[in-house]
């Protein structure tokens, strides 16, 4: 099946997506503001939408008042990896925590320090700052200079360029405080080889992306009459899966397929010994095996690519996911569980790269999903029965062998 290519309109989405301020916690820009707008300019009127008092995540459902349909729940999650302020030194050094970020990554680049106004407490970006570690070469340990030893979590500090007698003071006056978010300061930009892009937090603003493009598709067709269709954007997946298990909480939902990011382990150096599965850019989707997935729906899903000529990739993920199909479980829910993930190179970077034909494969793959689901085998819907009388039987298969 010859795949649409992401137009200029749809890949300014992505990108306006892709750059809202959302470290986790803070998430709102892109849930409450960028995505509730985007529903708001095509959702019809009957979907509901459902936001949290204890964080910022935000879910639209297409059928809120059909217990009786399939319901099927989409989830990106919205937060992003961030720096945080730790303290301020005498010197005016801001000491930060790394998070989810390798700390030699870091060093020398442009980021915006968020933090509340004193005059009226409203937060408000400061930039013009660079995180740093060691200051100059000419100050650096031998081992440092040699490679031998890398930059430590500990060593990490904001540089605001801050002087006089009491820049510790200065900056407490701006308010500056513990916890306040740091983000990474660079826009998405397309890449040298063709349908690249690149910039900070793919990971996940893609898996967002595919979810409100999914969404976009179902409200201009409304085809599907006996799905109900749950278009989620969870917050804290990156400290724990913990805004998806509340949202599966509160949707209980039949199947919940998380839209993710995966690695580019083919490019990936120096992991050859490893013996990763070649996942790759361009490549297609990555459709994660083991875990809590389900064997049932993995095997469709590998029908309809085949099927379809769709690419996908195979991808094997041990105990545990690492993604918000672990939403259900952790939230003692029954609900089938898929995990696809869009491959990336150097993920948790400034310099992330995705493939656009993958983030268009991905939402063609889960629009003929829901097809299969609306209609079934010879016309009869996929129901709730199918899926806890199908799990596959390895005792049911027959024997074989290349000698037969």
């Amino acid at each position: 099946m010859p795949l649409k290519k992401m137009n200029s309109e749809e890949f300014k989405r992505l990108t306006t997506l892709l750059e809202c301020q959302s470290p986790v916690g803070f998430e709102a820009a892109m849930t409450h503001g960028f995505l509730a707008q985007e529903f708001a300019s095509f959702a019809p009127a009957e979907w509901a939408k459902y936001t949290f008092k204890g964080n910022a995540g935000i879910i639209f459902d297409t059928k809120p008042h059909d217990k009786e349909a399939l319901s099927i729940m989409l989830v990106g999650h919205a937060d992003k990896i961030r720096l945080q302020v730790r303290s301020i030194g005498k010197d005016g050094k801001i000491w930060v925590d790394s998070d989810g970020f390798l700390p030699l990554t870091l060093i020398g680049h442009k980021v915006v320090l968020y933090s509340q106004d004193p005059q009226n407490g409203r937060y408000r970006p400061l930039k013009g700052g660079t995180i740093e570690a060691i200051g100059a070469i000419h100050f650096a340990d031998p081992k440092l200079r040699s490679g031998d030893r890398g930059i430590k979590a500990n060593q990490l500090y904001l540089e605001l360029q801050m002087y006089g007698k009491n820049p510790q003071k200065d900056l407490e006056k701006l308010g500056i405080a513990p916890g306040d978010p740091i983000l990474l300061q660079r826009p998405i930009s397309r890449g040298f080889s063709k349908d690249t892009f690149t910039g900070p937090y793919l990971d996940n603003g893609l898996g967002c992306f595919v979810t409100m493009e999914v969404a976009r598709l179902m409200a201009k067709d409304q085809k599907y009459k006996n799905l109900r269709l749950i278009f989620a954007f969870a917050p804290f997946e990156e400290i724990g899966r913990f805004g998806s298990r509340i949202m599966a909480h509160k949707i209980e939902p039949d199947i919940l397929m998380a839209i993710d990011v995966t690695h580019d382990y083919k490019a990936a150096p120096g992991v050859g010994e490893q013996r990763f599965p070649e996942t790759t850019i361009g490549g297609g989707v990555a459709l994660e095996t083991g875990s809590i997935t389900s064997p049932f729906l993995n095997s469709l899903l590998r029908k309809i690519a085949a099927k379809e000529k769709l690419p996908l990739q195979i991808q094997s993920c041990g105990r545990d996911t690492g993604t918000d199909a672990m939403g259900p479980v952790f939230a003692s829910i029954d609900a089938a569980a898929v995990s696809l993930g869009i491959p990336l190179r150097n993920m948790h970077t400034i310099s992330e790269v995705g493939h656009t034909g993958d983030v268009m494969a991905t939402i063609k793959l889960i629009e003929l999903f829901l097809d299969y689901l609306e209609k079934g085998e010879n016309g009869k819907p996929l129901s709730r029965a199918a899926l806890a009388d199908n799990h596959i039987r390895l005792n049911a298969t027959n024997s074989s062998s290349l000698n037969n």
